[in-house]
């Protein structure tokens, strides 16, 4: 084969990479078992400017997480800017649906009886994604991740609270959206909302990117400038899976990078 897919739990997968002895096949890794070891590039094209060229000449890419995807893509371009520091004590929120907990939660929810409406989870605060949330991001401190499950299919928002008086220079909210913008300039699959259009939201829905490969990130801000939250829009199975893995085989294919995505 050119190029394959695994989409294994952890264990199976590392299996599997074990059992590969052609030395050209191209390797996408669904599961979190390659997300920060060595050896591996972070599927995340627009991560940084030289994201892309790293996933083209690797034969081993690990696919990120959807929550890591949305977490990542709204503080790194703020780390790397200096507008957060490194050591800042970073809180994110985020719900999901329930296609994101795999094969049992599905089951769970489609089930003739009605599951919960809303539940938090990861209390141990010991989920998985954080060491990739933490590395890819910048960040020497671990994230506190809270995240949850909503009694739909598929969708999610990812958000990052911020008391801007805490961080150094009180950067403003213009300022945030400004690091977003530069970094993300020219992206097909990543998108910045207008600070006009934001001003105008009333409410953010999980399930408004449903189907396509894209991530919107948003910047809302309160009027004294002492306040921030950042909001990652996306679908968990396009962008935070299966689309981001056609697009870094795309890329890893030397084939137009949009290819079967919308």
């Amino acid at each position: 084969a050119d190029a394959v897919i695994l989409c294994l739990p952890d264990d199976a997968a590392r299996e599997a990479v074990a059992m590969i002895e052609n030395p050209s096949v191209k390797v996408i890794d669904a599961s979190t078992a390659y997300r920060v070891a060595p050896g591996w590039a972070y599927g995340f094209p627009e991560m940084d400017a030289g994201q892309r060229d790293l996933i083209a000449r690797s034969s081993f890419v690990s696919n990120p997480g959807c929550y890591p995807t949305g977490f990542i893509g709204l503080m790194r371009p703020l780390v790397k800017a200096g507008l957060v520091p490194a050591t800042y004590p970073v809180t994110v929120n985020a719900v999901s649906g329930y296609s994101g907990g795999g094969k049992a939660m599905i089951a769970e929810f489609e089930a003739p009886e009605a599951a919960t409406a809303y539940r938090a989870y990861g209390l141990s605060l010991k989920h998985k994604h954080v060491p990739e949330m933490t590395k890819h991001t910048g960040l020497t401190r671990d994230v506190l991740f809270a995240p949850a499950v909503g009694n739909y299919r598929q969708g999610m928002l990812v958000e990052v609270p911020l008391h801007l008086a805490a961080l150094p220079e009180t950067p403003s909210v213009e300022r945030l959206h400004g690091a977003l913008v530069e970094a993300y300039e020219g992206q097909r699959f990543v998108e910045v909302a207008d600070l006009e259009e934001t001003e105008a939201v009333s409410g953010l829905e999980p399930e408004g990117l449903n189907g396509t490969n894209r991530l919107r990130l948003h910047v809302f801000g309160d009027r004294n400038g002492e306040q921030a939250r950042l909001v990652a829009l996306l679908d968990n199975l396009g962008k935070g899976a299966s689309g981001a893995a056609v697009q870094n085989l795309n890329i890893m294919l030397e084939l137009d990078e949009t290819t079967g995505l919308i």
